[in-house]
């Protein structure tokens, strides 16, 4: 293959990365979106539907438990053995377990053993997730050129609004044919049981891409003792780790509020239909699909401290408009609030991978990016559903939650302010600079 960046691989890298992560979040986010509207009654019929609920979202953040571990193990793989193997691995996995979930027996069928399995489906998922980021963002940034990468590697972050937008369009596919009886009966099952077809045409595609040159050029520079990969980011990138860690607490809380709560929110208390809430999400999911590359771009012209500073401070702001907008029971003020919030959400979501990448050397980059961003969304996106439910039930009142964002939008503008701009960053140049400070040098394993 050609130099890094050369024009005809490019596209098809973009192309690769972006169905992979969009089968894959759409995989993720139809737990969400069910686990919201239905695995409540399903699962856990023997409670009130709001409590059904929290248990509901209480097995969807388990999920999360297992993104850190799958950082882990596909980082150091990955940094050892390739990106593209690892990300046909993670593809099988999520599209395996999402398909049982479409099999499973339900409570009446099977009693507590039901919920059961179906968390233990949930952190399968959340293990392939865990691998999944890391892997297809260094892919498109590792072949990218410094001018644009915020452009190109902005594409792979569209997979989660796309597969958010076909996860909600299918299900709302199904709850606008069928009757409620028939959706709770079987009509649940068919959006998940897509996902093995989803998975196929994926891995089709993967597949045929190649393997980054700037990773291969690594491993044929690698010394003969290398330490591991987490070593080198815990002993010697430990501050860029915690800046990616804090980068994403506004960005992933206000996210599955504004994606996943805000179902349960606007059905149960504002009173609207599961359809008007599902259409809200897709209103907002398809503008932010739009909106992800030309805030990358934007990150290129400008930075990636200044784009994501915007949204981290708009998010924190409109978090107090969001719910009063939902409120006014018109759906037009639900889309909007939904639409807003996703806008200021992209500002953030757009730049994150090029700025990630851009932290780490070549041979840890993998390792130092997914550790980053999965171990944040253990405290960030996965008690969110959880925290928002149940500061609705115990309150009354979404003031509570408008704070819950806001303090984590302060986060994220102290967590971007301490880190360095990246923008412009040649990656060689990163590995070249990180070896002269003994971040990947050979060395004995540290015990």
């Amino acid at each position: 293959m050609g130099a890094p960046g050369a024009r005809g691989s490019l596209p098809r890298v973009v192309a690769a990365s972006l169905i992979g992560t969009t089968i894959e979040w759409y995989d993720y986010f139809l737990y969400g979106t069910a686990a919201a509207l239905v695995f409540g009654k399903l699962f856990f019929p023997n409670t009130d539907p709001l409590t059904g609920t929290l248990l509901s979202f209480l097995t969807y953040a388990i999920g999360f438990a297992a993104r850190p571990v799958g950082a882990l193990v596909f980082g150091h793989f990955g940094d050892r053995v390739g990106r593209k193997r690892l990300l046909v691995v993670s593809l099988l996995l999520m599209g395996g377990s999402t398909t049982a979930i479409g099999l499973l027996p339900t409570y009446s069928s099977i009693g507590a053993a039901a919920p059961v399995l179906l968390t233990a489906l949930r952190l399968v998922q959340g293990f392939a997730l865990g691998g999944e980021w890391g892997g297809a963002v260094l892919l498109v940034s590792e072949h990218g050129d410094r001018r644009r990468r915020g452009f190109w590697a902005s594409w792979p972050q569209g997979g989660a609004p796309a597969g958010n937008l076909l996860a909600a369009g299918v299900l709302s596919l199904m709850t606008s044919t069928l009757s409620d009886e028939a959706f709770l009966s079987w009509g649940w099952r068919v959006p998940f049981l897509l996902s093995a077809v989803l998975v196929a045409v994926g891995l089709w595609i993967r597949l045929a891409v190649e393997e980054s040159p700037l990773f291969q050029q690594a491993v044929a520079n690698r010394p003969a003792h290398e330490q591991p990969p987490l070593v080198g980011v815990l002993k010697y990138h430990w501050r860029e780790v915690l800046v990616a860690m804090g980068a994403r607490m506004a960005e992933n809380i206000s996210y599955y509020v504004m994606t996943t709560f805000v179902l349960t929110y606007a059905v149960s208390h504002a009173h609207f239909g599961k359809q008007s809430a599902l259409n809200a999400v897709l209103i907002g999911s398809a503008i932010q699909f739009a909106l992800i590359p030309l805030f990358g771009a934007l990150s290129d012209r400008v930075g990636r401290k200044p784009v994501y500073l915007t949204g981290a401070i708009g998010v924190g702001v409109w978090a107090f408009v969001f719910f009063g907008l939902i409120d006014t029971h018109s759906f037009t003020q639900l889309a909007l609030a939904v639409t807003v919030g996703l806008v200021f959400h992209s500002a953030m979501y757009a730049p994150q991978a090029a700025f990630f990448s851009e932290l780490f050397a070549t041979r840890l980059r993998y390792s130092g990016a997914s550790i980053g961003a999965q171990f944040a969304s253990v405290a960030a996106g996965a008690p969110a559903p959880l925290i928002a439910t149940a500061l609705l039930k115990d309150y009354g009142s979404s003031t509570p939650i408008a704070v819950y964002v806001a303090i984590a939008a302060a986060i994220t503008v102290l967590a971007v302010l301490c880190g360095r701009e990246t923008r412009g960053q040649d990656l060689a140049e990163v590995e070249e600079q990180q070896q002269a400070e003994g971040a990947v040098v050979g060395k004995p394993a540290v015990a």
